[in-house]
């Protein structure tokens, strides 16, 4: 690995054969996600489900599984009890509760969880109504295609459509397995698990437009060379970024995910499986759709228009 990152490589990452067998990977993750997500669907958290927050601190550790008992035995069903930052401190979420009103549920599930322990502090209580959930549900299915959109156009001008395609194509690509991953394991998916996939189309984004500014910048310098033996050369001298910048952020995410406790698990695990989709699409998928597009240099220069100027030509 490290000779791989100070020395300049020479992989064929475009080959033929590696460009068949990585777009046989790409469509099997990708048909498995949407078969996943259209049979099993995902595990919505209560931003979107609707239901009751409650952050609770306790005097000494807390027992997650006694506070799931006591909370059952009172009725409260399908608790979710997570640890939130230290020992004391824990997150409990419950499904909408249709009986009794807003202050009656509270007393109630604050006499639960005191009877359990004494010295219990209840902190904070929020409550999302199933209407909200929806609404927020549908907003951050609109924000990512409102994303992916304005990524078009940015690339199409800073570049051109064939580059905007592949662009696209892997980002759509990397939403689609991360949110499938969710979906197959069926974590919890709530607004951090939103923000963190459009974190990764971000992230992503950058990988792609930083590999096609090398990629034009070869095409005009490495003059008669074909397209794919240009992109090749153009990714190798970029392979030592790409792996410095992914593993830099993968420590901190792991660090995250061990030290964040429960409840930043599944923002921290969304942004690890994006980060690593992220950096395979940037390297295969991105430049493999442009050329699937045909894409040369004659598609970044201008035509000329003048008769004249042709005859000066060599």
């Amino acid at each position: 690995m490290i000779r791989l990152i100070k020395e300049k490589t020479n992989i064929n990452f475009l080959g033929d054969s590696r460009r068949r067998f990585a777009l046989i990977v790409s469509v099997v993750l990708v048909v498995a996600s949407l078969v996943s997500l259209g049979v099993r669907g995902l595990n919505f958290g209560i931003d979107f489900t609707g239901g009751i927050l409650l952050e609770v601190g306790y005097p000494q550790p807390a027992d997650l599984e006694q506070i799931r008992n006591d909370l059952e035995a009172a009725g409260f069903d399908d608790a979710q009890v997570l640890l939130f930052g230290e020992a004391t401190d824990v997150l409990v979420r419950l499904p909408p509760q249709d009986e009794g009103s807003q202050q009656e549920i509270r007393r109630e599930l604050q006499a639960t969880l005191e009877a359990g322990s004494e010295g219990v502090e209840l902190r904070r209580v929020e409550s999302v109504s199933p209407q909200v959930g929806d609404e927020l549900a549908e907003q951050g299915g609109l924000a990512m295609i409102f994303a992916l959109m304005m990524i078009f156009g940015y690339v199409m001008f800073r570049f051109q459509w064939k580059f905007a395609m592949g662009a696209v194509a892997a980002l759509v690509h990397d939403v689609i397995i991360t949110v499938g991953f969710f979906s197959f394991f069926q974590l919890p998916f709530d607004l951090t698990v939103v923000a963190a996939v459009l974190a990764v189309i971000g992230y992503s984004l950058n990988d792609t437009v930083v590999a096609f500014d090398r990629i034009r910048e070869n095409f005009f310098k490495l003059r008669g060379v074909e397209a794919a033996d240009s992109m090749n050369t153009s990714i190798n001298e970029m392979l030592a970024r790409t792996l410095i910048t992914g593993l830099t952020t993968l420590f901190v995410l792991f660090a995250l995910l061990v030290l964040g406790g429960e409840s930043i698990a599944p923002f921290s695990i969304a942004l690890i499986v994006g980060i690593i989709v992220g950096t395979y699409s940037s390297i295969y998928t991105a430049s493999a759709t442009a050329l699937l597009l045909n894409i040369s240099p004659q598609d970044l220069t201008d035509p000329i228009k003048d008769p004249e100027l042709l005859d000066d030509l060599p």
